[in-house]
């Protein structure tokens, strides 16, 4: 299966155990040597409306990843 980074720009991760819903991916972590992904990058909330900054953000590793849906990714983490 082949996408892009786009695409998975709308997908939202949600975890397979809880049904937590960890938010949309904002970024992939890469390996240059190899072109393979090592994780995917899902930014932290934004705490009251922004103004004191987000949290941390959740670094989901590859291999977590489950299924890949049309609207979402399930993880387990």
């Amino acid at each position: 299966m082949e996408t892009r980074i786009a695409e998975l720009r709308y997908k939202e991760v949600i975890s397979v155990e809880d049904g937590a819903r960890y938010g949309y991916v904002g970024d992939m972590e890469v390996d240059l040597e190899s072109g393979q992904v090592q994780a995917l990058v899902v930014p932290g909330k934004r705490r009251f409306f922004g103004l004191f900054g987000r949290e941390e953000d959740k670094i989901i590793p590859w291999n977590a990843v489950k299924r890949f849906g049309e609207d979402i990714i399930l993880v387990e983490k």
